[in-house]
């Protein structure tokens, strides 16, 4: 596991490597407390303060379209933060020391269409297990782009430039279908009774998220019925166009890399920790950004320390990267506007057919 960025580690350096980082997490550990309680019980706080006075504002808008525009906007900010800052770190466990039944990883449900149970399936086990690693890792291009070139290319993936604005603007229903893995069922692998049985709970999901947003709140408006539905609209289209932009960022800039299922024989925790490494990237940008994006500015550190409070990492980052820079591994940061112009260039480009470089088809795979 090299690339042109990292230079090639000794299993004795690995080891070494490993236990360094293991040590950053343990000291972290050891600090848990009434801080990591505080803050995360402050963002539950926020959440429900901001989605309350969003949707007051938005009845405030049938009178004043300035609390209309102020009412959409602050709802899409309560729903940023109850998707990024509460629901994706609540679920990684990060507060489950807390014994409260609230904040439970296993049992948290957030305010999106997609379930908690599939997510924690996908994303917590299988992306955070086989990161980037290509035919088992699905949130490598999640099904519907090509952004690596030992992806496959087929004449379908022309138009990706057109799916990846469609898939940023329905981004929470892509999160909703990821696990129920349709194409399974179309290519005959997966029977229907088993995809009903798989997509009763998410469809369960889906309408009571439909009723809320676009039904009863809507109602309570009166004839003012698509006002209503309409902030309610745009709203949830702010929460899907963030979180697509953040973790597009954190996953598919130039430096990313895609790793082969080979890579998995024998892979010790250093080896894993490199893989976690080289394929994520970090995005610089202070307290605000940190906060909006979950602390999912800090990928690479989420992917060495995914069950620690997100909060603490950008405590933890400098102690990363200069460990990083020690042994020669790259640490892959820059800013939203930067890393953002990256993974738009690699949609635009891997629409494309492209080759493999020839180190890569020999099995070790380097830097796109």
């Amino acid at each position: 596991m090299t690339s042109s960025l990292t230079r090639k580690l000794s299993p004795e350096e690995l080891d070494r490597f490993a236990a360094e980082l293991d040590a950053v997490r343990a000291k972290a550990v050891a600090d848990l407390g009434e801080k990591d309680a505080r803050y995360i019980r402050r963002i539950v706080a926020a959440v429900r303060l901001t989605g309350f006075a969003g949707r007051a504002l938005l009845y405030l808008g049938i009178l004043m379209p300035w609390a209309w525009l102020a009412g959409a906007l602050l709802l899409g900010l309560s729903k940023i933060l109850d998707n990024m800052e509460l629901g994706h770190n609540v679920m990684h466990g990060q507060y489950d020391f807390m014994g409260d039944p609230a904040l439970n990883g296993k049992t948290f449900e957030w305010d999106i269409v997609g379930t908690g149970d599939n997510w924690r399936q996908t994303h917590n086990y299988m992306h955070h297990t086989y990161t980037n690693i290509k035919g088992i890792d699905d949130d490598v291009g999640y099904g519907v782009l090509r952004l690596f070139p030992e992806q496959t290319w087929k004449p379908f993936y022309l138009l990706q430039p057109v799916y990846a604005v469609i898939f940023a603007l329905l981004f929470q229903w892509g999160v909703a279908i990821q696990e129920l893995r349709l194409g399974q069922l179309f290519q005959g692998r997966k029977s229907w009774a088993k995809f009903r049985e798989e997509f009763a709970p998410v469809g369960r999901k889906m309408g009571h998220q439909l009723l809320k947003d676009y039904v009863v709140f809507p109602l309570l408006a009166g004839p003012f019925f698509l006002t209503i539905a309409a902030g309610n609209l745009v709203a949830n289209g702010m929460r899907n166009i963030w979180t697509f932009s953040i973790i597009f960022c954190g996953h598919f800039t130039r430096d990313v890399e895609i790793f082969p299922k080979t890579v998995l024989k024998n892979e010790t925790r250093g080896h894993w920790y490199l893989r976690q490494i080289r394929g994520s990237s970090n995005l610089s940008g202070g307290p605000v950004l940190n906060l909006l994006s979950g602390n999912l500015s800090h990928q690479i550190e989420h992917h060495l320390y995914p069950d620690i409070p997100a909060w603490r990492y950008a405590g933890m980052a400098p102690e990363v990267r200069e460990i990083c820079q020690r042994y020669g591994v790259h640490y892959n940061t820059g800013s939203l506007w930067g890393q953002a112009s990256q993974v738009t260039w690699r949609i635009l480009r891997h629409a494309f057919p492209s080759r493999v470089a020839r180190e890569r088809r020999a099995g070790a795979p380097v830097t796109a």
